[in-house]
């Protein structure tokens, strides 16, 4: 089906980069009758405008089966792999580092305020009902 692009759509540049990260099909199982760049172009979607799973328009596919894809690969660490390379990508292509970062800076610094910390402190005492006011 040829749809209207949305600006959260992936290029065929784009496309092509991430595309071999994407795991294949199950084998023994059905055949995919959902087109992936579709579902990674609604995730991005759902990602960037914040709407409701339910409320994903109509020429992406059925929000069930991008959340299942969605789910599937958060599990078994697919948008980590693509989070990875595209990270060493940009790391080498536009900054001229290394691929991956070779130092840490930690910043262990902390303040403390109370000696209670939470609601603890933000929560005013509570009176009972028998409590007099005038004794």
């Amino acid at each position: 089906m040829i749809r209207k692009a949305y600006p959260t759509d992936l290029t065929d540049e784009q496309w092509a980069r991430i595309a071999p990260l994407i795991p294949p099909a199950i084998p023994g199982g059905r055949r995919r009758t959902v087109d992936v760049r579709e579902v990674v172009n609604a995730i991005l979607y759902l990602t960037r405008t914040g709407c409701q799973w339910r409320a994903l328009p109509h020429d992406f596919p059925p929000w069930g089966t991008v959340h299942y894809y969605k789910r599937r690969w958060r599990l078994d660490g697919t948008w980590q792999k693509v989070h990875d390379a595209l990270r060493e990508q940009v790391r080498l292509e536009k900054e001229g580092r290394e691929a991956t970062p070779s130092a840490a800076i930690i910043d262990c610094q902390s303040v403390k305020t109370t000696e209670k910390g939470g609601l603890a402190v933000m929560t005013q005492p509570s009176r009972s009902w028998g409590a007099s006011a005038t004794s």
